[in-house]
């Protein structure tokens, strides 16, 4: 029997359609003459683009480990849009180098020691990026963004902000501000005794007051001060890890450039304030006197000059350090100390025997290198949560990362903190919260400084490690002997602040009582 379709079907039909029905007539248009024929082309380029972004993806990402297959156009857009730390473990457990895609943004995930050192040691390859809207906000001259022998030369200047005589000059400011805001935090608590209080925005307001009289002094007026203060929030939601990149008005980066501009415009008439005050004879009293007066040093071998706006940038970028990161860092503390009241115990002891019970008495340099246990909490503090989890860097040229693997040019390299952190070959017990485990000169802790990544490493390590830490202490020091707190645990109480708003305002809540040393 023959089954041929074609032999039975006559001449006239055989090459019209076996079925027949009407089509929608918004689909007439695609289907005649030259609007099909567009049609078909543009549906092809389309089609051709989307396999050459999967292809070029698949030939980047090699052997890593990560998804097979990009999502079209916007890849892992939703997950960075909703970070978790469940979600971070994950890709870190998956290799110690691993693969993803951003809105066509190559990323390479570098969990293990060996490789984010590598990243933080290899400015010739890879130099900080931050975020893609970071330069629109610190403005690309910042000198965060330079690199090489610029960068080095012109952090060498900024190193006299934080010698051991500096760091004396600002513990009176810190100590005077710190007793302000705490005396006000239970005032506060007085109003709702039996009810825990957010403390995120109360200690970020009270270190935006820090940094300002640190950075400035009485350069800075006080409505300025709180001018800087309120606006400033908008600056973080814009360093977000992933936003929309135009500055148009009404977006989180357009509000950030106007914030920044209100900043950089009192810390500019500050910066010209801390010059005509020197220039008079004036003994420094804040960290840009303490610049202009390295600058007129003549054993100073560095650049001299610098514009008022030049060091306005330089302290705006400090701004974001001591907003966010030291911010986390503080609040983290506050919740490992009520969380083990062992260790808020032998806090308070210290405090009690290093003051002499005499708590009005100024605190000094002296006073602080004697608090050894509460360096070593707030040391562990940051190990268990650090401040920040990973810094984005941008490989500049292929990068040889590994015997098996390079990084292709103008790719996204991060470098994670979290594993080198939680490691527990240096670190038995990783997640408990112990800071005993600095107090000896030999344990596995101290005796692997390469994996504490805290502040990172390298040419970019943060240069005001040791004005940040002693801030910390110095908060967590005079908190343990005017208060007694509790923790109030929130399901987000224990989020690492991957980024400035992962962390709710009102995710840490703290129950407040004063004890005898309050006033």
């Amino acid at each position: 029997m023959d089954r041929s379709a074609s032999a039975s079907i006559p001449s006239a039909t055989a090459n019209g359609p076996l079925v027949s029905f009407p089509l929608p007539s918004f689909l007439t248009p695609f289907i005649q003459g030259k609007d099909f024929s567009s049609y078909y082309t543009t549906a092809a380029i389309l089609v051709s683009l989307l396999i050459l972004e999967q292809a070029v993806y698949r030939y980047k990402k090699r052997h890593l480990p990560g998804a097979k297959w990009t999502i079209p156009i916007i890849g892992k857009f939703a997950d960075s849009m909703s970070p978790s730390m469940e979600a971070y473990k994950r890709q870190w457990q998956s290799g110690d180098l691993s693969a993803v895609s951003v809105f066509n943004i190559f990323i390479v995930m570098a969990s293990s020691n060996e490789y984010a050192r590598k990243i933080l040691n290899s400015p010739t390859y890879a130099e900080p990026c931050l975020v893609h809207s970071a330069k629109q906000i610190l403005l690309p001259e910042n000198w965060v963004f330079l690199t090489g022998k610029t960068h080095v030369e012109y952090r060498r200047g900024l190193n006299a902000l934080f010698t051991r005589k500096a760091l004396g000059t600002y513990v009176p400011i810190q100590e005077s501000i710190c007793r302000k805001h705490l005396a006000r935090w239970l005032e506060a608590a007085k109003k709702n005794p039996k009810e825990a209080q957010p403390i995120m925005m109360t200690a970020r307001h009270m270190n935006m007051e820090t940094s300002l009289g640190v950075f400035c002094g009485k350069h800075i007026p006080e409505h300025a001060a709180e001018e800087i203060n309120e606006k400033y929030w908008a600056i973080t939601q814009s360093l977000e890890l992933v936003n929309f990149p135009l500055a148009l008005p009404g977006t989180k980066v357009y509000k950030a450039i106007q914030a920044r501009k209100v900043a950089l415009h009192w810390l500019e008439l500050a910066a010209h304030n801390s010059k005509i005050a020197m220039a008079n004879g004036a003994e420094p009293e804040c960290m840009l006197d303490e610049w202009v007066a390295s600058l007129a040093d003549p054993n100073y071998k560095g650049r001299k000059e610098f514009s008022d706006h030049e060091m306005a940038m330089v302290l705006f970028s400090f701004l974001f350090a001591s907003q966010d990161a030291m911010s986390s860092g503080l609040i983290y503390g506050f919740q490992h100390l009520a969380d083990h009241p062992e260790v808020m115990a032998k806090v308070r002891e210290e405090q009690e025997r290093v003051r002499g019970g005499d708590y009005n008495q100024p605190l000094t340099m002296e006073m602080m290198d004697k608090m050894v246990y509460l360096q070593a909490a707030v040391k562990e503090s940051m190990r268990v949560k650090p401040p920040v989890l990973m810094v984005p860097y941008k490989a500049t040229r292929a990068f040889p990362i590994a015997d098996d693997y390079t990084v292709p040019a103008n790719s996204m390299v991060i470098p994670s903190f979290f594993n080198s952190l939680h490691d527990p070959e240096v670190y038995p017990n990783p997640e408990e919260f112990v800071p005993e485990r600095w107090l000896d000169p030999e344990g596995s802790a101290n005796a692997n400084p390469k994996n504490y990544l805290v502040f990172g490493s390298g040419p970019h390590r943060c240069i005001g490690l040791e004005y940040a830490t002693m801030n910390i202490a110095l908060v967590l020091g005079m908190a343990a002997a005017m208060m007694t707190w509790e923790h109030e645990v929130t399901p987000q109480s224990h989020l690492s602040e991957i980024i400035a708003t992962i962390f709710p305002k009102d995710g840490c809540r703290l129950k407040l009582t004063p004890t005898n040393h309050a006033q």
